[in-house]
């Protein structure tokens, strides 16, 4: 089965918690072993596994993001977000996380997160539980 979420994104770039969710996927499938695979279906967006546990880790990231690949340089894009192209191919547009008994293997601190880097928009992601 393949559980297909819609996100609202409220800023041009955020990262947003998406662990609650995935765990529920989890938790109506009863799954138990085997690989939960996230991806996202869009080319300014992303996902990520980091620290979920103090909101200035996020808003660290996406500013270090910021100044790595600035939102306006000398870019051909006429769509004028080149920026969020080259973010979403260097942060990543999928996760595998290995479950066992039913819980996602994540660190302590660790949690799943959509990297909106062109809103606000309507997104979309997918999960894929594999039975292993």
């Amino acid at each position: 089965m393949i559980f297909d979420h819609n996100i609202a994104t409220r800023r041009r770039q955020e990262m947003i918690d998406i662990t609650n969710l995935v765990t529920a996927d989890l938790e109506a499938e009863n799954f138990k072993d085997g690989l939960c695979i996230v991806f996202v279906t869009h080319t300014t967006a992303a996902l990520t596994i980091n620290e979920n546990a103090d909101p200035d880790v996020p808003r660290d990231m996406l500013a270090k993001l910021t100044q790595l690949v600035p939102e306006n340089d000398s870019y051909h894009h006429l769509e004028g977000n080149s920026d969020a192209h080259i973010l979403s191919t260097l942060i990543g547009c999928s996760l595998n996380i290995p479950v066992v008994n039913g819980k996602m293997i994540l660190g302590i601190w660790q949690g799943l997160f959509f990297v909106e880097l062109d809103g606000p928009r309507q997104r979309r992601f997918k999960v894929k539980l594999l039975a292993g």
